[in-house]
């Protein structure tokens, strides 16, 4: 289940306004999808459009599949909306489709933290993919330990959202259990001081587990490079369906 800053159509509203404008995380992928001269991308767990827009924008036949209505409600109302095809839904149950790349960038491999739907996003990306088709996504390096920053002192801003005023939120982290980190984001609205609340969980996986469960899924691991805009902290996997 998509987290409350999706699926609440007031969060999903803010979203873009509170989130790096810049997005420079999405370049690397915008690069690798020229690199790789697709046509047609298959991005999961989109949220609210930006790196599928981006795509269309290129010319590229974009479809959009994430698990949270209201951040595609965002998405679809954006200019260029209307040339990605937007499924309300995720990878373990998409029509059939032939992609010569598949996504799941910034947050979205660690978000699905059931080790049986992870296996089958995993399936369903790979039944998506062409023959030679890639999948790319990236996931933090557990070693690191970037919970440990996730604190108030660290992450409190204070932003002024046109049409909404200002908005003051910050991350606190709840509980670190083996893999599993769970944090909540909470937003406070100048205008009739409400406050919103959103709760995550992380999956942190360690490089080999990820590459174990590639392998089961009948991926060819191509390459794993290092996150250009968090260099040493995580691990970005290259990997395609093999030709035959």
């Amino acid at each position: 289940m998509a987290d409350e800053e999706f699926r609440d159509p007031r969060l999903a509203a803010l979203y873009d306004a509170l989130d790096d404008p810049g997005r420079g995380d999405l370049d690397a992928y915008t690069a690798l999808a020229r690199e790789y001269e697709a046509r047609r991308v298959l991005d999961i767990g989109c949220g609210t459009g930006v790196f599928a827009l981006r795509l269309a924008g290129l010319g590229i036949e974009v479809v959009a599949v994430d698990p949270a209505g209201a951040a595609l409600d965002v998405a679809r109302a954006k200019p260029g909306g209307e040339r990605v095809r937007w499924i309300h839904g995720d990878a373990t149950g998409l029509p059939p489709l032939r992609v010569d790349l598949a996504t799941m960038t910034a947050n979205v491999a660690q978000a699905i933290d059931d080790p049986g739907v992870w296996r089958e996003t995993l399936r369903g990306a790979y039944e998506a993919l062409r023959p030679g088709g890639r999948l790319v996504f990236e996931t933090r390096d557990p070693a690191k330990r970037a919970w440990e920053g996730w604190n108030r002192e660290a992450s409190h801003r204070v932003v002024d959202v046109p049409g909404t005023g200002l908005v003051e939120y910050w991350v606190e982290l709840l509980d670190v259990s083996g893999p599993l980190v769970t944090f909540r984001w909470t937003y406070v609205l100048a205008v009739g001081r409400e406050t919103l609340t959103s709760t995550s969980t992380l999956r942190f996986r360690r490089r080999e587990e990820v590459e174990a469960a590639l392998t089961a899924q009948g991926y060819v691991l191509d390459e794993v490079r290092d996150a250009p805009d968090r260099p040493g902290r995580e691990f970005v996997f290259l990997t395609r369906r093999p030709e035959a």
